[in-house]
């Protein structure tokens, strides 16, 4: 699992930063005799803004990454990615790591309660997830994997 933080900045995009650290986890992987394929999986902050309230929450996001300090070291943190669902989803669709990885954890923010975060979840999984090809799960389904 990788963050949306790495603890060094070299100048690269986040996303390209944490797709070679994936590539280099592989191999590293597979160096060590390991036969079967490590699942790897990175988070991405995702705010889709499809209402006037959500504009003026969110709607000035730089959706840029970020360099700062922690820890006494400079750090990069990843963007979020907020805009209108296609926008987003088109941008995941570019992102080097999220192309990388086996699965991708969104994280949504929380401080508008269960009802709006539900909400903000459904407008996802119905607008932005299948552009990834991401499909719920059929309970109908005998093996509940399709």
């Amino acid at each position: 699992m990788s963050s949306t933080l790495l603890l060094e900045d070299t100048q690269v995009p986040f996303d390209q930063l944490q797709a070679e650290q994936i590539e280099l986890f592989r191999e590293s992987w597979k160096r060590t005799g390991h036969t079967r394929e490590p699942r790897v999986s990175v988070s991405r902050n995702v705010i889709p803004i499809t209402s006037d309230l959500e504009r003026r929450l969110f709607g000035a996001d730089a959706n840029q990454d970020q360099v700062g300090w922690l820890d006494g070291s400079i750090s990069r943190f990843g963007r979020s990615y907020t805009g209108e669902p296609d926008r987003i989803a088109e941008e995941l669709a570019r992102d080097a790591a999220v192309q990388a990885a086996d699965t991708i954890l969104l994280t949504v923010p929380s401080q508008l309660g269960v009802d709006y975060n539900t909400a903000m979840l459904q407008t996802i999984a119905r607008d932005i997830a299948p552009a990834l090809g991401w499909s719920p799960q059929n309970a109908a389904s005998p093996s509940g994997n399709e």
